[in-house]
């Protein structure tokens, strides 16, 4: 094995699947370096995960007992962003760091999820923490008692406005839409909360106020107004995903920039590996990261053990 690479595997991303893509590695005895530098990744934001078998709670909860497995194996954490990746002239990656160091290694599971989409409009960034958020979790005490809105429809936007019903005196939903797009057992627990109000067919157009947020402009008025007083505005629309730095070495994806990988979460690339809400699979779920980062495992102790023989 040459000398350059330090690692057999790197895995970039410390969400569901690249945790579950490292405890796999570091099991088949590959020696595996872990970086990311938001543990958890998305859903240690979540409020409450209802959904994954044989646990109830929240998602920091979960992450933080996944760590616990991750500290049981003595499996390398390195909590560092990830600025670029090379091909090194050993077979293998160079993965260079935010701090300018680097570590060289023969394959990548690249697991770095989804970023939180922006609105784009006027205000959005003037307001930010300052009255915006795009994480009701994090920032949701802060509006205890208050009014709010959440934009956006889907599950996890119908799971922001249930906790924020639970703290804010009133909340909205502004969707763009004629009907949400959330499981059937949160549409109900929306509509049957008496502080949550919908407000269908309408889109933020503006964020206004002085020192902090002070309501939004809508683009048609409701209750024959097209402002809206509101003390916080949550963002929940969606995500893009992180393939940028996979892409830069010629990483092959889809239209909406998602990894493109087979069964066995193979790219175009060999020993590059790729998993969960990063890569072109329509599900977006905890557990099935956890699926493609135990499968991306599997498929780099394969590459590795042919490069060794």
């Amino acid at each position: 094995m040459p000398k350059l690479n330090e690692y057999d595997v790197v895995v970039i991303g410390t969400g569901p699947a690249g945790i579950s893509a490292a405890i796999y590695c570091v099991r088949f005895a590959l020696k595996t370096l872990l970086i990311g530098d938001s543990f958890g990744g998305a859903i240690a934001r979540t409020h409450i995960v209802e959904n994954y078998p044989g646990y109830i709670g929240s998602g920091l909860e979960m992450m933080n007992k996944w760590k616990e497995n991750l500290e049981n194996l003595n499996v390398e954490i390195l909590d560092e962003k990830v600025v670029e990746i090379s091909k090194n002239n050993n077979n293998g990656f160079n993965v260079k760091l935010s701090y300018d160091g680097s570590v060289n290694t023969l394959s990548i599971i690249y697991a770095t999820g989804r970023q939180e989409r922006k609105l784009k409009v006027k205000g959005e960034e003037e307001f930010l923490s300052r009255g915006v958020s795009y994480c009701a979790t994090c920032d949701g005490l802060f509006f205890k008692n208050k009014i709010v809105g959440v934009v956006g429809g889907s599950d996890s936007a119908s799971k922001e406005v249930l906790y924020l019903s639970n703290l804010a005196k009133k909340v909205y939903i502004i969707y763009r839409r004629d009907k949400l797009r959330a499981e059937p057992i949160n549409i109900e627990r929306v509509k049957n909360s008496q502080n949550i109000e919908i407000i269908y067919n309408t889109n933020v157009v503006e964020i206004l106020g002085d020192k902090k947020l002070q309501g939004i402009k809508l683009d048609r008025p409701y209750n024959s107004n097209d402002f809206l007083k509101l003390d916080g505005l949550f963002i929940e629309i969606g995500a893009d995903p992180r393939s940028e730095l996979a892409k830069s070495i010629g990483i092959n994806t889809n239209d909406i920039n998602e990894i493109i990988v087979d069964e066995q979460m193979k790219t175009n690339i060999e020993g590059f590996f790729a998993a969960g809400d990063v890569v072109n699979r329509r599900e977006k779920q905890v557990i099935v990261a956890a699926a493609h980062g135990a499968i991306a495992a599997y498929s780099a102790r394969d590459y590795i053990e042919k490069l060794k023989t």
